[in-house]
């Protein structure tokens, strides 16, 4: 018991859980997922496209606070309700996904 409740706790406070939470929370959990498409792109497949791009953290997070159009298709994404850094934050973990 003491093993799942430390467990637990790791998990609870990890950056990586926290970063989902605030997607999830953000609502771009209602057309990204994790390993496949949905309305946007996978967060793996984003993850892959920028992985060489030294730029990708503040241009994924600019994409992210003022939405865009193009990169991924015709379906445009809208501008989140997120500040500077909770966008720097989400861009920092969609890179991450593997």
């Amino acid at each position: 018991m003491k093993a799942l409740l430390s467990l637990l706790v790791v998990t609870a406070v990890s950056p990586a859980f926290a970063n989902a939470d605030l997607a999830a929370k953000k609502n771009c959990m209602a057309c990204h997922a994790a390993d496949k498409k949905l309305v946007g792109p996978s967060y793996k497949d984003v993850a892959a496209k920028y992985a060489k791009d030294k730029n990708a953290v503040a241009m994924l997070a600019e994409k992210i606070q003022k939405g865009g159009v193009g990169a991924w298709g015709q379906v445009p994404m809208p501008a989140n309700q997120v500040t500077p850094d909770e966008a720097k934050q989400l861009a920092t973990w969609v890179l991450s996904v593997k």
